[in-house]
């Protein structure tokens, strides 16, 4: 058996960096920088090397497609599924989460009104008894 044989039967020299590539493009590119991080702390030749391939594939630069899948997620929860029975459901369902939302919101709003007030009251009362007491009076 010779070397020619064996990098044909397992898919080359190159299969296992292929593999490699693949795995960290699927985890997207905190995986990329963490494998330059750590090649940088083994050994610092190999984390050189991922950082120039990273920046020669644009691979630094590119997009997350995770992100991209659910900024489409979000837009496509707006259009209609076909079937008029989950439309309705789904339309009354995103109602009564508006309207919760804006009950959710006053109630916030008059939590912090509220929370305002105490402590203008307690700053007017506060204003109140250190004007009352005298120069004299302190001593």
């Amino acid at each position: 058996m010779n070397l020619s044989s064996t990098a044909a039967a397992g898919g080359g020299f190159l299969a296992w960096p292929r593999k490699a590539e693949a795995w960290l493009d699927d985890r997207g590119r905190a995986a990329w920088i963490a494998a330059t991080v750590l090649g940088f702390i083994l050994v610092w030749p190999v984390g050189l090397g991922l950082l120039a391939y990273m920046i020669w594939s644009k691979r630094m630069f590119k997009r997350n497609s995770a992100c991209g899948r659910r900024a489409a997620n979000i837009f496509n929860a707006a259009k209609p599924s076909g079937n008029a029975a989950f439309d309705a459901y789904k339309q009354d369902t995103l109602k009564r989460l508006e309207e919760e939302q804006m009950a959710f919101e006053g109630f916030l709003k008059r939590l912090r009104e509220a929370k305002d007030k105490q402590e203008f009251d307690a700053f007017m009362s506060e204003r109140a008894r250190t004007r009352d007491i005298t120069p004299a009076e302190t001593n």
